[in-house]
């Protein structure tokens, strides 16, 4: 019995010894390409994983005088109070709200311009739409809220003085808890067309020429190869833009959101991350923000993991 244990762990060691030798061996024959990911993965580790260690506030009565280290247990008592508050439903029916609309809204355009780009035929035409719809992806929102100011303000707003000039009423749109959603979207997806559109372009692009020559062959119009070859072929990116989106349902656009609302609208456009932003650092109570920040977090990673399964199993029956 003891012989077989010795040869076991000799077997174990000797593994783990080549095991070592193995990656050793990776290490330094692909030396020059770990040397080039390491700025990269040095900032994730330090900017994405070193601040994970500040989810423990979440659970204490934190004290910016005593630390981490110093501060109160309180186990779940901010997520409770979280859960228990009169903000709570409120805030997830508005952040729900405006992603379900920013994804059912969204993601159609961005198809629809890909298609039409890629059939367009003068080349000068087609980049000069791409590079104007995609221009404003570097624009900030703040740059952004400036122009929807300059066309939808009830007082200089070019709308709302065509309105009067027509006899009408001024509209405010921008006050007004029923279309200020609607301008939430319609900003988002102005915004992100091009980019979008880019992503699928891409997707087209890689879709084998042959296909189209078979489908002109046996006769199929531009429509029935858009059916049946271009949306096919771009399944899959649409899936993953699908999911990404899902897992960031609970996010809603906190910047676009923060630097166009206002007051007046919070009982339609108040989200989780707002909410989060004034009791974490105009309220200073930063036990109770850290534990919403990781609820929402736990709760898109779920959605991550449940829409790639949910994706997976029903790949063959979304066309």
């Amino acid at each position: 019995m003891d012989w077989n244990e010795a040869t076991i762990s000799s077997r174990q060691t000797s593994a783990k010894r080549n095991v070592g030798r193995r990656f050793l061996a990776v290490l330094i024959k692909y030396r020059y390409r770990y040397l080039l990911i390491a700025p990269g993965l040095l900032y994730v580790l330090l900017f994405r994983y070193g601040p994970m260690y500040g989810i423990i506030v979440a659970f204490q009565n934190y004290n910016g005088f005593k630390g981490i280290s110093g501060s109160e247990w309180v186990g779940f008592k901010w997520f409770l109070t979280f859960f228990n508050g009169p903000d709570f439903w409120h805030l997830m029916r508005n952040t729900l709200v405006i992603s379900l609309m920013k994804i059912s809204f969204g993601m159609a355009p961005d198809i629809v311009m890909a298609v039409l780009l890629n059939e367009a035929r003068s080349r000068w035409f087609k980049r000069s739409v791409q590079t104007l719809t995609y221009m404003p992806h570097f624009l900030s929102w703040i740059i952004i809220y400036g122009i929807v100011l300059a066309f939808l303000s009830t007082s200089s707003g070019l709308v709302n003085h065509w309105l009067k000039d027509s006899g009408f009423n001024p509209v405010p749109f921008l006050t007004s808890n029923e279309w200020f959603r609607w301008i939430l979207v319609f900003t988002d997806i102005w915004k992100d067309l091009g980019w979008g559109a880019i992503i699928y372009l891409a997707a087209i692009a890689a879709i084998d020429p042959q296909l189209y020559e078979a489908a002109v062959m046996d006769g199929a119009n531009k429509a029935r190869q858009m059916w049946h070859i271009t949306l096919p072929g771009i399944r899959n990116i649409f899936i993953l833009m699908l999911t990404l989106r899902l897992g960031n349902v609970l996010d809603a656009g906190f910047t676009q959101i923060f630097a166009m609302y206002n007051p007046l609208v919070y009982d339609s456009v108040d989200i989780i991350d707002t909410w989060v932003y004034r009791a974490g650092i105009i309220e200073n109570r930063v036990g109770l923000a850290t534990a919403v920040g990781l609820f929402k977090s736990v709760i898109g990673l779920i959605l991550v993991i449940s829409a790639n399964r949910v994706a997976k199993k029903f790949d063959s029956q979304i066309w």
